[in-house]
């Protein structure tokens, strides 16, 4: 048996709706041997099998072609023990299709299942409480960006200046992202103190670096940690570096810059990039 969760609006159970809320839904389906072998479709083209006596009728009702329902039901009857679905010959009308006593049974199985299935979703729904924190959670996993390196973090600090901002961004206990962006845009995506944010560098906007002691650099952010991962190719290598906070950030550097460096995965480096190259998200 297998469902896929669905988080969506609302609409029909008015006690509890609001503009904001979310109810899950989730489309139930039995496989065997890896294959589909009932859902909800397959269930209402039987039930209308067993209604008309008639595939191609079924077929039209459920709105497919006769070709696909004959398809559906030898795949179903192919999967189940035994035929769930049977033609009949001769007869006044000259034959027609009839369901089995293992596909009127599985009707009724499958109800009961899908039956206990909706109380558990809505038993989890209650569970959860407040649902609008987790569609804000769906969006915000579900957020797509070309950008590599997508950090969540706090607004810790807003300094305003004539034109710019600079926003520092907590993204874990030791480690903050300074980003500076226009007045602007601090007022175009609301951002306050203590808000939720996300800080998006491209992975060409990152620097890495090994034996920095006593090195000064003019980026404002520097984060060290140990190179997770390696994938050298013919002109660039893509460097994995996990900071201290288990942050990952990625950047690209030259096939040569990689050898001169010496980087392997386990060993020790620091990523930095400008502030100016940290855009700012909201959702």
């Amino acid at each position: 048996m297998q469902h896929d969760l669905l988080a969506m609006p609302k609409k029909n159970r008015q006690s509890r709706t609001t503009r904001d809320s979310i109810s899950l839904q989730s489309a139930l389906c039995f496989q065997k041997d890896d294959n589909v072998f009932l859902g909800h479709d397959r269930i209402a083209l039987l039930e209308k099998i067993q209604e008309l006596g008639s595939i191609s009728q079924a077929a039209k009702a459920v709105g497919i072609s006769y070709k696909t329902a004959w398809h559906l039901v030898d795949m179903m009857n192919n999967l189940a023990e035994k035929p769930l679905v049977e033609r009949t010959t001769g007869g006044k009308g000259g034959g027609g299709t009839i369901l089995t006593e293992d596909g009127q049974r599985a009707i009724s199985q499958f109800h009961i299942i899908a039956e206990e299935h909706q109380k558990f979703l809505h038993n989890l729904e209650d569970r959860l409480g407040d649902t609008h924190n987790l569609y804000q959670f769906l969006r915000r996993i579900s957020m797509k960006i070309s950008a590599r390196n997508v950090l969540n973090g706090t607004v810790s600090a807003i300094i305003k200046g004539a034109v710019n901002s600079e926003i520092i961004l907590s993204v874990g206990e030791k480690t903050k992202i300074v980003s500076i962006i226009t007045n602007g845009a601090v007022e175009n995506l609301g951002l306050k103190e203590g808000m939720n944010a996300y800080a998006i560098i491209k992975s060409s906007s990152v620097i890495i670096g090994t034996d920095l002691e006593g090195a000064k650099i003019s980026s404002r952010n520097i984060l060290c940690g140990t190179i997770a991962k390696v994938i050298e190719g013919a002109v660039n290598t893509e460097v994995d570096l996990k900071t201290t906070d288990g942050n990952v950030i990625s950047a690209i550097v030259t096939h040569e810059s990689a050898k001169t460096l010496g980087l392997k995965e386990g060993g020790q480096a620091c990523a930095f990039f400008k502030a100016s190259s940290v855009i700012l998200g909201v959702i």
